[in-house]
């Protein structure tokens, strides 16, 4: 079973690049250099020492010794909340922005959800010089306050999505359509594996050094390169993507992609894509996504920002259709459950996205001598306002 994309942008039956014919010279010019870009001895260079110098790579791989003992297994926890503006996302976008610079864009467009990949996006527009305009829910503006100010600070113009629910998908939207406005001088830095290819292998590919480091030093600890589960959160999927990346043909890794099932799978009120979704076409990719009878697309929710996104990455779709991850659903105060408990074990306050991701040990046994690696995509910083509501704190 082939897990890349293939020539023409899919992974299975799922990707491709379904874009209004305006976007067609954009996306198409993204295509035909990017792979030239990427296996670019100078880009990788640059790449590679702003990932060391800048974000502070490698994050690291750290031995959960209280929560080992709690769950009686072997948890190691990869520190990406430690990277440089507190999340997985600044991997993303500094191989984006180098990309832009190749290609001879002037003017920066990102869309946010829970804020995570906008401030990452107007970071590397300030260390590059760059107008950066962001695009977020005017929910999502009201939830994560911090992150917008943090964007504010940084340079960037935040700019209030206030069609549908007022979220991610939204944000998305609005991006798309100032890309189609503004299609010469303009780059669009994707947050995640979603959008037309080559988004979604592109992005996966900057994420990549996740499972990279994870392989490197599961080795010196372990005397192994492989553990015998990953575990990450999903909403569009990065984070899932790059820690997945360099196992996926290894098929005794056994992968689990943790989803938001928000207030339940059948409450309506949920994010639970692989449950709920059906094929379908968002943001220029085919994919499995949350939609009614008619094809409308369904509103998701999630009490973390970050995941209620209505559909998957393609890769994801893909590994769900061969199941080759396992796909789990936990309720928002699963989550919640699960952070305060990395908190009072650990001393680390986890995103809520991250947190979905930890409950899983809650929901399943693992044998006292398994290696279970969960990404730890971001800090729980942005978050505090919600674990103060929900715990009343």
């Amino acid at each position: 079973m082939n897990y890349q994309v293939n020539e023409n942008g899919f992974y299975g039956d799922f990707g491709g690049a379904f874009i209004p014919e305006m976007l067609y010279p954009n996306v198409e010019e993204l295509r035909q250099n990017y792979l030239n870009y990427i296996n670019d001895a100078d880009f990788q260079s640059e790449f590679q020492q702003l990932l060391k110098d800048y974000v502070g790579r490698p994050t690291p791989l750290y031995f959960a010794k209280r929560l080992s003992e709690k769950y009686n297994t072997k948890i190691y926890l990869k520190r990406e909340d430690l990277c440089h503006t507190g999340a997985h996302k600044i991997n993303n976008t500094i191989g984006q922005i180098l990309v832009a610079k190749r290609l001879g864009k002037t003017r920066i467009i990102a869309e946010t959800g829970a804020g995570q990949h906008g401030v990452a996006t107007a970071t590397v527009c300030a260390l590059m010089g760059m107008e950066c305009i962001v695009y977020m829910g005017e929910i999502d503006i009201q939830r994560q306050a911090p992150n917008v100010a943090r964007m504010k600070m940084l340079g960037a113009e935040v700019r209030p999505a206030t069609s549908g629910s007022k979220t991610l998908k939204d944000a998305t939207n609005e991006a798309i359509r100032d890309w189609i406005n503004n299609p010469t001088n303009t780059y669009y830095i994707i947050g995640s594996v979603v959008g037309p290819h080559p988004y979604p292998d592109m992005v996966a590919r900057f994420q990549s050094i996740i499972s990279d480091e994870i392989k490197q030093q599961l080795f010196k600890k372990e005397g192994r390169k492989s553990p015998d589960y990953v575990i990450a959160c999903v909403g569009g999927g990065s984070n899932a993507a790059g820690a997945f990346y360099h196992f996926l043909n290894d098929e005794n890794v056994k992968l689990i992609a943790v989803e938001a099932a928000g207030k339940g799978i059948d409450s309506g009120e949920s994010a639970a894509t692989s449950v709920l979704g059906k094929i379908g076409i968002i943001h220029g990719s085919k994919t499995l996504l949350m939609q009614s009878e008619d094809g409308q697309i369904t509103e998701p929710y999630s009490i973390s920002a970050g995941l209620d996104y209505p559909g998957i990455g393609p890769l994801h779709a893909h590994l769900f259709d061969t199941q080759r991850a396992e796909f789990i659903a936990i309720t928002d105060n699963e989550a919640m459950q699960s952070g305060l408990n990395l908190c009072n074990t650990e001393g680390i306050i986890p995103a809520i996205e991250s947190a979905h991701a930890l409950a899983v040990l809650e929901t399943r046994k693992f044998k006292e001598n398994d290696i279970v690696v969960i990404n730890l995509s971001g800090r729980g910083d942005k978050d505090l306002n919600t674990y103060i509501d929900y715990f009343n704190f």
